[in-house]
């Protein structure tokens, strides 16, 4: 099987995010730093398994409300100025880009079962 494009999105923005978070001063990373860290990981984990799946659908939908605490953590890390305006905007895109293949894929699941 081919690698999804979701992942292969997944695995960048984690790829990218890694050494910004590394970087973060010591209270925000043992905290906010590795959530984020975390979470990606854990939605990297969790996409690579549902392709495998036969049944997606409620796997896929645990991970669309993952991926909005990832956009808020995000968020948290601009508004402490832990995060560049810049790298917040591209973290976004990127955040935005797998949460609409997310979406897709979750679409195409629920056409499946109806």
């Amino acid at each position: 099987m081919s690698e999804l494009s979701i992942i292969k999105h997944t695995y960048d923005l984690l790829f990218w995010y890694t050494p910004i978070l590394n970087r973060l001063p010591r209270d925000h990373k043992l905290m906010l730093g590795n959530r984020v860290m975390n979470g990606l990981h854990d939605l990297l984990e969790q996409l690579i398994i549902a392709q495998y799946e036969k049944e997606k659908l409620s796997r896929l939908t645990t991970l669309n409300s993952k991926l909005d605490i990832l956009r808020h953590q995000t968020r948290l890390l601009l508004d402490f100025e832990l995060l560049s305006i810049k790298r917040y905007q591209y973290a976004s895109k990127q955040l935005d880009q797998i949460g609409g293949e997310l979406g897709g894929w979750i679409k195409q699941q629920q056409k499946a079962l109806a």
